[in-house]
């Protein structure tokens, strides 16, 4: 947002903060504008709300440069994570885990988060201590380079875990301790489709 400057200012009088930090109290605007024109530097009103206002002398076109470059500057240290997914199944085959957790493995190299997913067909959904199997086995395979956000909860007919990519000396706080046991799984959970994940920026889920 601009700033007001100079002539542009209209209150009566202004309290003063000279280039260096220091207050020069309050005074009549018109001094202050003669001031800023004595050092060459503008006059910026930068708290308007105050009563009476408080101004700055400083080159405002310098002042805008470094905000813009700030303003660059965080939006390009800004992180991109985006949600991919992984569908397992409760008698999924070894040829089929193999090729899920390579592609899981490599979403997490590149720095993505991971929604690992089985859904329960028919009777399947009496016994999710087999999908629950499935699941520990996949994050082994996967603990190299992922850690667990969030433990295998059912919800619906649906078994859910979600991976972060792992950081060099840092655990998540759901990958420690004991595996994820039958007593941990939630079977009144809210139905698929409404897991809550946590990103800088949300993106639609990939599945592979």
């Amino acid at each position: 947002m601009d700033l007001m400057i100079n002539e542009e200012i209209r209150d009566r009088e202004v309290r003063v903060i000279d280039q260096n930090g220091a207050q020069l109290g309050v005074m009549p605007t018109l001094r202050a504008l003669e001031m800023a024109e004595q050092v060459q530097l503008d006059l910026v009103k930068i708290v308007p709300n105050a009563q009476p206002p408080v101004c700055k002398l400083m080159d405002y076109d310098k002042y805008r440069f470094e905000q813009a470059k700030k303003e660059r500057e965080i939006r390009r240290n800004q992180k991109i994570v985006i949600l991919k997914e992984v569908q397992l199944s409760a008698t999924i085959e070894e040829n089929d885990v193999i090729t899920k957790a390579k592609n899981a493995a490599r979403f997490l190299a590149e720095g993505d988060k991971v929604k690992v997913s089985i859904r329960f067909r028919g009777r399947q959904i009496t016994h999710t201590e087999v999908g629950l199997r499935v699941m520990q086995d996949f994050i082994t395979r996967i603990s190299d380079v992922g850690v667990v956000e969030r433990r295998p909860l059912v919800e619906g007919r649906h078994m859910i875990m979600i991976l972060a990519p792992k950081e060099a000396g840092k655990e998540s706080k759901e990958s420690k301790g004991k595996p994820a046991a039958d007593k941990d799984i939630k079977k009144d959970a809210p139905p698929a489709g409404k897991t809550e994940v946590r990103t800088e920026i949300k993106a639609p889920a990939t599945t592979v």
